[in-house]
């Protein structure tokens, strides 16, 4: 998946980082929110990207910990890092939410299961929404939090608050 091979080549193209510091990193500034991504993808994607020549690791030992392989970007994998971000940059904007599969199929259910659904997905909004909150009002002051990073963040949170709005519409129409 390009999102992916471009997160990791961004993580990459900042610093050398191990894949467990790219898993960590992933965790801190919660792209598993907004992208599909998980601890083994992020294994399994540096491991692919090494053999396509983009990264190149090298064994490093600290103290008496075991070695483990720290990764860094090769030419090859600047060159890849532009062109997904020109690529993905240029396609049209899609915003795939899961929820969705459950809206289109309301009318199908009884009553009372609609509104068990649209108060699941109440309650899910209202979570994500105060999780996002939370999260900007810490890293808001943190200085290794990045501009676009914060940026991210109060995107996330104008789509939660356009969601809460939307559902409240959604639930007079039925």
């Amino acid at each position: 998946m390009a999102t992916i091979d471009l997160i990791v080549l961004g993580m990459l193209k900042k610093q050398s980082l191990s894949a467990y510091e790219m898993q960590k990193l992933v965790e801190y500034r919660n792209i598993s929110k907004w992208v599909k991504i998980s601890t083994p993808s992020i294994y399994k994607k540096v491991l692919q990207l090494e053999e396509k020549g983009l990264i190149y690791g090298r064994l490093t030992k600290d103290g008496n910990m075991p070695e483990k392989a720290v990764y860094s970007l090769t030419e090859a994998g600047e060159r890849e890092f532009e062109r997904l971000m020109m690529e993905i940059a240029c396609q049209p904007v899609r915003i795939f939410l899961d929820l969705n599969a459950v809206v289109v199929n309301l009318p199908e259910l009884p009553e009372d299961k609609r509104g068990f659904c649209l108060a699941g997905i109440e309650d899910n909004l209202r979570t994500l929404k105060a999780y996002l909150q939370e999260n900007l009002w810490l890293k808001e002051e943190a200085p290794e939090v990045s501009p676009m990073g914060l940026a991210v963040l109060r995107q996330q949170l104008a789509l939660a608050e356009a969601l809460e709005k939307w559902l409240t519409e959604l639930k007079t129409t039925l």
